[in-house]
């Protein structure tokens, strides 16, 4: 007969008013307890149902240059193909036993293609997209529809579709990848498949526009062919120059004394499915916040967590406690319940816009769809109550 291996349970008679007296009696209920495998409600209780919600994850920022020249390293060291399959180099949050999760929910890792490479083709049903910070010459290739890769663009695409990537570019090009990897990985929901080790002359070809945008990318108007919602975005680039005009028409409206921005010097625009009006992706929200120079967000604080990283200015940013300052490129982490506030120190020196801009992910579609989503925004100016 098997022995049975020693059970993990652990449960500790302790002296406080909240607990059982301790006692042998009450000690040995609770060995019988660990014997079958069995955790009482009371000893738990504070850990499992706590006030408010109480993150695993912690703030953190990661600073883009550091994390570029050591994507450079990995590219001349590490090869891409099978096996590896891409040379992504994820954030792995200090809070999290060294798992390469920026959050308890949320993927973000730094991707690496030198010149001429190809990544191979592979598709996973944990939804992702692409988002440049800096350079071009990649093009992204989704069941066979090449699409350019550009500063700025964001590249969404929905779980179990096919897709690779080939740099056309005579030199390297950095990009942030984020996926909702550590959500499935906890839900063991998820699969994957290889695709074709190489992609097609055709997929090579480097057109400007890709069929989806052709077909999808014109605003206010979509396609009879195509009825009914889908669950993801058909569009599979939403590209800088629409979102650079939307945030700046914001502004704009507000300086000629229109409601238009979310709080004073604050814009902010939400990447949507163009065939129901929601996220781009079942469990990933995606934005984009410009903050104008010297404007101050409010502490805001919301169930689950994000991921934001600066795409153009400077400032300072504080997440609960932590206070950073930030600059092009890096990335940060909000868990849950934790204040976020964001003060402006862009100059016309380091953004083209003279203001902060932030891209900014999170997986807030998965707690508005169980009923579980919750905000909480101080008033910093004066008459404003969110």
């Amino acid at each position: 007969m098997t022995q049975a291996p020693p059970s993990p349970v652990r449960i500790e008679a302790v002296d406080s008013a909240d607990q059982p007296t301790p006692s042998p009696e009450l000690e040995a209920l609770y060995r019988g307890f660990e014997d079958e495998l069995l955790v009482p409600l009371w000893t738990e209780i504070g850990d499992l149902m706590p006030a408010h919600p109480q993150s695993k994850a912690t703030p953190h920022r990661w600073q883009w240059q550091t994390l570029l020249d050591l994507a450079d390293r990995a590219g001349h060291l590490v090869p891409v193909g099978r096996g590896g399959e891409r040379r992504a180099i994820a954030l792995a949050n200090p809070s999290l036993g060294g798992r390469p999760f920026a959050t308890p929910t949320l993927w973000a890792a730094i991707q690496y293609l030198m010149p001429g490479e190809d990544a191979p083709e592979h598709r996973h049903t944990q939804n992702a997209f692409r988002f440049v910070v800096e350079g071009e010459g990649v093009w992204t290739v989704v069941g066979q529809d090449p699409v350019p890769m550009t500063r700025g663009d964001f590249l969404p695409q929905a779980g179990w579709n096919l897709h690779a990537h080939h740099n056309a570019a005579a030199k390297p090009m950095a990009w942030i990848d984020g996926l909702d990897i550590p959500f499935q990985y906890y839900t063991e929901s998820q699969f994957f498949e290889f695709g074709r080790d190489e992609i097609s002359d055709a997929e090579r070809a480097t057109p400007e526009r890709s069929r989806s945008q052709r077909l999808w990318g014109h605003p206010g108007l979509r396609p009879v062919s195509v009825p009914g919602p889908l669950p993801a975005s058909p569009l599979l680039a939403y590209r800088w120059a629409d979102t650079d005009l939307a945030l700046q028409e914001q502004l704009d409206l507000e300086d000629e004394g229109y409601a238009a921005t979310v709080e004073p010097g604050h814009a902010a625009v939400r990447f949507t499915n163009p065939t129901n009006g929601g996220d781009v992706l079942p469990t990933i929200r995606t934005e984009f916040h410009r903050v104008r120079s010297g404007a101050e967000t409010a502490p805001r604080k919301e169930v689950g967590s994000s991921v934001y990283q600066v795409f153009d200015g400077s400032g300072t940013v504080t997440v609960g406690d932590t206070t950073w300052s930030v600059s092009r490129g890096d990335l940060f982490v909000v868990p849950s319940w934790q204040p976020l506030s964001v003060r402006s120190e862009a100059s016309a020196s380091d953004s083209d816009s003279g203001a902060l801009d932030l891209f900014r992910f999170s997986d807030s579609p998965i707690f508005e769809a169980l009923n579980l989503a919750r905000t909480s925004v101080s008033a910093l100016h004066e008459g404003l109550s969110r």
